[in-house]
């Protein structure tokens, strides 16, 4: 399925009335939704790039585009006519309707969704035991596993991350009062910023470069003289920090 750049494709033409009903009630002229649909595509094109580097092989990216480009449209009738505000709206519903697809599919081998079961819940676990997050070589021991066993477990799990960051957004969404437009937008990257605020000024410059500079975890490793796994299980803490401190306002 290609990204359409006839984004009239959009406006079912069975349907016109309909379309047309749906755009007046967002204050827009079917007209001028189409021409923003069209001036945002970039930013659904940006989300998709990120996202696709996490889960490849998972959905084609044009399929991502195509959902991403529906995810845009109902952020365009939720929110109106696009102010400065805008594109952060949109990037959670672009987002969160791509996830929400992934989801959907259960993407994962029931094998390895099993596997991930187990390694999450025998972490939990000693976390708990030792009052602290393991190391590396504690929580290969405790899983009966290699160090570098471990560390691919962690570099496979890129997807669940992105998910994990999902639910951080839609948690701050939530907690700004659902209403859609600019009071939302600031109430999200106010709640964002104070979760950023729980971390460890490593943690936060992991995330930045993650979720702002799209960047890989080779990237960021060379960056910051790390191993690419020791990024992956800092930005797993940081993701967990995060939706705590979410959670508890």
């Amino acid at each position: 399925m290609a990204f359409s750049d006839n984004y009239g494709d959009y406006a079912d033409t069975s349907c016109a009335g309909g379309y047309q009903e749906a755009a007046a009630a967002a204050g827009m002229s079917a007209r001028e939704e189409q021409q923003h649909l069209v001036a945002y595509a970039p930013l659904v094109k940006r989300i998709v790039r990120q996202l696709n580097s996490q889960v490849s092989g998972t959905m084609s990216r044009e399929d991502m585009e195509q959902i991403g480009l529906m995810g845009l449209l109902e952020a365009l009738r939720r929110y109106g006519a696009p102010d400065t505000g805008f594109g952060s709206f949109a990037s959670l519903r672009i987002r969160g309707a791509i996830l929400d697809e992934l989801r959907r599919q259960d993407w994962r081998p029931r094998a390895v969704r099993q596997d991930a079961h187990r390694v999450r819940d025998g972490l939990r676990a000693l976390t708990r035991t030792l009052g602290r997050e393991p190391t590396p070589q504690e929580a290969a021991d405790s899983l009966g596993i290699t160090q570098e066993a471990y560390y691919q477990h962690l570099l496979d799990d890129g997807a669940e991350e992105m998910m994990s960051f999902d639910e951080v957004l839609q948690e701050a969404t939530e907690n700004a009062n659902s209403t859609p437009g600019p009071e939302e937008s600031f109430m999200v990257r106010r709640s964002l910023e104070q979760a950023l605020g729980a971390l460890t000024e490593r943690e936060q410059r992991v995330i930045q470069m993650i979720y702002e500079f799209e960047l890989s975890y080779k990237e960021i490793a060379a960056v910051l003289d790390l191993s690419d796994a020791r990024v992956c299980q800092l930005n797993k803490s940081a993701l967990a920090k995060m939706k705590a401190a979410i959670g508890a306002r």
